[in-house]
């Protein structure tokens, strides 16, 4: 019987370069240890061993994570704490470069197993790589159907070292990127706070500092000076519900539709404002449009809650051409979009850095005593 290796080596290409495909997309959406697991796993199958694993190191070089495939959670127990980093598992990561040993129980660079630990013969080990730097390694032992591991098993699992590295640094470059907002998220409120609450505050501390010594020279101011700082301190408390009410988040659990109602609610429980909620037949909005969408929704709401002094407000989310559009509207003082801001309003460059990182655009209709519209507009495709 005649083989017809030409293809059988294009469908082990064309199987190949579809799981390159499923795995590229999964690194996308999935957690981290998910995806290192589904590598780990088909890896294992696709090389036909017994047992596969993936170590990732902190830096000072130690093994922080540890998957692997074919062993049972019995098998794990009886292992012990994960490995450290030492023989053939650290030289991997210090080398930086694939080694692929018949036998590891001769190999004078092992480093011994630990008692319970599964007998192993065969080994291929290859780094895992963020730009350049090994960061891990991927390794299997016991090839079942042959001796040791070939050049070819060598090439696949390569392969998906690659792909365990992008996953890595796509998590670190996500982690930083959230924890850059964070940063700046707190700035905000720091820089609002300040200028705001805790302006006002410190105003009426400084209003009653002198007030003995106003009380024996003219009794008569100390009553107006306490009504005038309770009053200050009313607007104060307001001001604060308002400014609470901003950070809140809106419950994403039945999508934007519920969470813009939410958030509908809030401004009602917190101010004596009628709030309507409108939303038309909308696609299957992305999450991060959503959330993005969400977050602009909220920035205009406490805008209104804290200074427009209005009796009503409305949302208006409508879809149309392949794109979203979000309106809040109030009919409170209004204000003349020419006039520059103070640098504490931050409101509209916030929700203008939004829609432009989505690719979309803020409007601002607004005139003195006409009240304000925002309107952001998002497409649905990145």
């Amino acid at each position: 019987m005649t083989i017809d290796w030409q293809a059988r080596a294009e469908r082990a290409e064309s199987h190949l370069a579809a799981l390159d495909a499923a795995i590229r997309a999964i690194s996308g959406v999935l957690a981290l240890d998910r995806v290192l697991q589904l590598i780990v796993d088909a890896v294992r199958e696709l090389a036909d061993a017994e047992y596969a694993a993936l170590g990732m190191v902190d830096e000072g070089g130690r093994i922080e994570r540890f998957l692997t495939s074919g062993l049972g959670s019995a098998e794990r127990e009886r292992i012990g704490a994960l490995p450290q980093g030492h023989g053939l598992l650290g030289l991997i990561i210090r080398e930086g470069q694939s080694f692929r040993i018949p036998d590891i129980t001769t190999d004078r660079r092992r480093h011994g197993f630990p008692a319970g630990h599964p007998e192993m013969h065969s080994f291929l080990g290859v780094p895992v790589t963020v730009k350049g730097q090994p960061v891990g390694d991927l390794y299997l032992t016991n090839k079942r159907i042959a001796s040791e591991f070939t050049e070819d098993d060598q090439t696949l699992v390569e392969r998906f070292a690659l792909h365990a590295g992008l996953a890595i640094e796509s998590t670190r470059l996500s982690e930083r990127v959230q924890a850059l907002a964070v940063v700046e998220e707190r700035e905000r409120i720091g820089q609002d706070l300040h200028d705001g609450i805790i302006g006002r505050i410190y105003a009426v501390a400084l209003s009653l500092d002198d007030l003995p010594e106003v009380a024996q020279s003219s009794p008569g101011e100390v009553a107006e000076r306490v009504d005038r700082a309770i009053d200050s301190l009313h607007a104060t408390i307001a001001e604060i519900r308002n400014f609470i009410f901003g950070l809140r988040p809106g419950s994403e659990e039945g999508g934007l539709t519920a969470a813009l109602e939410t958030l509908a609610d809030e401004l009602r429980l917190n101010t004596s404002m009628t709030v309507e909620v409108l939303v038309a037949d909308l696609p299957i909005v992305p999450d991060e449009i959503a959330d993005e969408l969400l977050k602009v929704a909220r920035e205009a709401l406490s805008n209104v809650a804290r200074h427009a002094s209005a009796a009503s407000a409305s949302i208006l989310l409508t879809a149309a051409h392949g794109a979203l559009r979000l309106e809040v509207a109030d009919d409170g003082l209004g204000f003349d979009p020419a006039t520059p801001f103070a640098a504490s309003h931050h409101g509209l460059e916030n929700m203008q850095r939004r829609a432009e990182r989505l690719n979309g655009r803020l409007e601002v209709a607004s005139a003195v005593g006409q009240g304000t519209r925002i309107i952001v507009s998002l497409p649905l495709a990145r």
